[in-house]
């Protein structure tokens, strides 16, 4: 894996994208998205996550975060990843998900050349983490992450997106809190 894409200071903000191995779109049922979310208010509550903007998509997650004072960002995604895993995997087995064969089948191939025993890999490695590293970078990361499902046809306007920052950025209801930038920043309204 490269080393161009890691956490390398652990009190900086870093843009991340963490991605299911083969792009499956598992974040496209309520409940997968409810789990992910509940995943990331616990890691906010409990263990020192700061999300200053996200966008859950289809398959892959963007955030712009870091870690409080006292905590590891690589830790803290690393046990994101790990409890979401075993979440995606429970629900995947007990929904009526016409897809629940091939994806299992899909995440169990993923980690059939690993050495450590495991039955299912979920995420691919690494989180793709990007140094923030001056605020024209931010603005671009932000402008970025929010208009992804705009991108991809999901949406018309960034703030429509029910599972993105966007949305506290433009004040409106949303499903995480996150602390808003105080960049220049754009209002959607």
């Amino acid at each position: 894996m490269s080393d161009k894409y890691k956490i390398r200071q652990p009190d900086r903000a870093y843009f991340i994208t963490m991605t299911i191995v083969g792009w499956i779109d598992v974040f496209t049922r309520s409940e997968q998205k409810s789990a992910l979310v509940d995943s990331l208010k616990y890691c906010q509550r409990n263990k020192g996550l700061i999300i200053y903007a996200y966008c859950l998509m289809p398959s892959h997650l963007h955030m712009i975060c870091q870690a409080d004072d006292g905590h590891s960002l690589k830790a803290i995604l690393r046990d994101f990843k790990e409890f979401t895993s075993k979440q995606i995997i429970r629900i995947a087995g007990e929904q009526s998900e016409s897809r629940r064969e091939w994806m299992l089948t899909a995440f169990q191939q993923a980690c059939c050349h690993l050495k450590r025993h495991q039955k299912y890999k979920v995420w691919q490695d690494g989180n793709h983490a990007m140094e923030l590293y001056s605020n024209r970078f931010i603005w671009q990361k932000l402008e970025y992450i929010h208009h992804n499902p705009v991108k991809d046809l999901i949406v018309e306007k960034p703030e429509e997106y029910l599972f993105s920052s966007a949305r506290n950025y433009a004040e409106l209801d949303s499903f995480l809190d996150v602390c808003l930038l105080t960049l220049p920043t754009k209002n959607y309204r």
